[in-house]
């Protein structure tokens, strides 16, 4: 079959039955009909495993034990069966062993973010990327929205004149208490062994600082953390706000919390340049304000009206449907799926050109994660965000 017309083959790591995100990974794969999924080493429970793979009715084979043996089997089948990648769907300790493992098997990689337990790993995992010359996409899955990738394009046409401020905050309330035992999505992330060295700054605070960059087009050069673990006993923090300043001169601030009692999953975005300013929240998608002094502020609604090609091409229903999580993650695997084509005709695939995130980001992201940390534990008020590790690789 035509390599242009056949859909990519996926394999994942992670995911069983109980798992949150795995489901969410392979909704988004299928909704464009671009991508199946062939097999999967789910959980190391055997018996989860096996049921999960019999859940979503796939060849009992191609249901490993471990993703060793899965990579190992995999890259023995022929080219027309074989996974073309695997979607990486663990705690973040286990992130970076996969994805290498992996890319010596010949496989494209799509994780879940953040990329790796550290930023040494990170950097170790660039150079393997570009050792075997395979593609690596991190789903920073609120870059896949229209109205953000609108707001993208507007700061980039110059339609607010300069930025000046960026106002970031992703408030949570899930871990307000502790919570139950059997929780295993905070276990997890609450365990220093599984997540690293943060909690709330690298579960969701590394996707405001991301969602920044992204729309502003801007790096973060230098930061001001104070990060605090509010419910007692934690080791790692669930709560923070981190000063921000751009490398075109604008200042920010972000705020992430874990901790704000009834808040679900309240991303926001505000932005302001010289001659307007953009807001965008994750809880109403659909809508983007501009905003401005002299004038009355304009709403942009998905589908509606001559929006830019970026948000037009993000775009999956007539205006007035709800579009949302599942499409904006969507967007990435289809977008990813599109680069792994282009790829395979041997036609140029840099992650920018097909707009998916990938190492730079998970580069940037453990960087902001590292940095944070060590900035709140330090008595200096800002702090340059380094690519240099600041903490050494466990």
């Amino acid at each position: 079959m035509d390599s242009k017309t056949r859909k990519i083959r996926m394999g994942m790591v992670g995911g069983g039955q109980g798992a949150f995100i795995g489901e969410v990974h392979r909704m988004a794969a299928a909704l464009d009909g671009q991508i199946e999924l062939v097999c999967g080493a789910f959980s190391r429970n055997p018996d989860n495993c096996v049921e999960t793979g019999r859940a979503l009715c796939l060849d009992p084979n191609r249901c490993y034990t471990s993703y060793q043996q899965m990579f190992a089997m995999e890259a023995e089948l022929p080219a027309e069966q074989r996974m073309d990648f695997v979607a990486v769907v663990t705690p973040n300790n286990s992130h970076y062993g996969i994805a290498k493992l992996a890319l010596e098997h010949g496989f494209h990689v799509l994780s879940d973010k953040p990329a790796t337990f550290n930023l040494q790993e990170a950097l170790d995992l660039e150079k393997l990327i570009d050792k075997h010359q395979r593609l690596y996409a991190l789903t920073h899955t609120y870059t896949g929205y229209p109205m953000v990738k609108q707001a993208k394009a507007m700061i980039a046409n110059g339609e607010l004149g300069k930025v000046r401020k960026v106002v970031v905050e992703y408030p949570q309330g899930w871990l307000a208490a502790e919570p139950d035992r059997d929780n295993k999505q905070a276990a997890w992330r609450l365990d220093p062994a599984q997540s690293g060295i943060s909690c709330c700054m690298g579960d969701i605070g590394v996707h405001a600082a991301n969602l920044a960059e992204y729309i502003c087009g801007d790096h973060i050069d230098e930061i001001c953390a104070d990060l605090n673990s509010i419910v007692a006993g934690r080791e790692l923090d669930d709560d923070g706000v981190v000063l921000l300043k751009f490398s075109e001169g604008a200042k920010g601030v972000l705020m992430a919390s874990q901790i704000s009692v009834g808040e679900e999953n309240a991303l926001n975005i505000r932005i302001y340049g010289e001659h307007a300013g953009l807001k965008w929240s994750q809880q109403e998608p659909n809508s983007l304000w501009q905003v401005f002094n002299d004038k009355p502020a304009q709403l942009y609604r998905t589908g509606v009206g001559q929006l830019y090609p970026q948000a037009q091409a993000a775009t999956r229903t007539p205006a007035g449907h709800p579009e949302g999580y599942l499409e904006a993650f969507a967007n990435i695997y289809r977008n990813f799926a599109a680069q792994l084509h282009a790829c395979n005709q041997q036609q140029p695939c840099d992650n920018h050109s097909f707009d998916v995130p990938g190492i730079e980001e998970a580069i940037r992201g453990m960087a902001f994660i590292e940095n944070a940390v060590a900035a709140s534990s330090s008595e200096q008020k800002w702090h340059p965000l380094s690519l240099t590790p600041a903490v050494s690789k466990s």
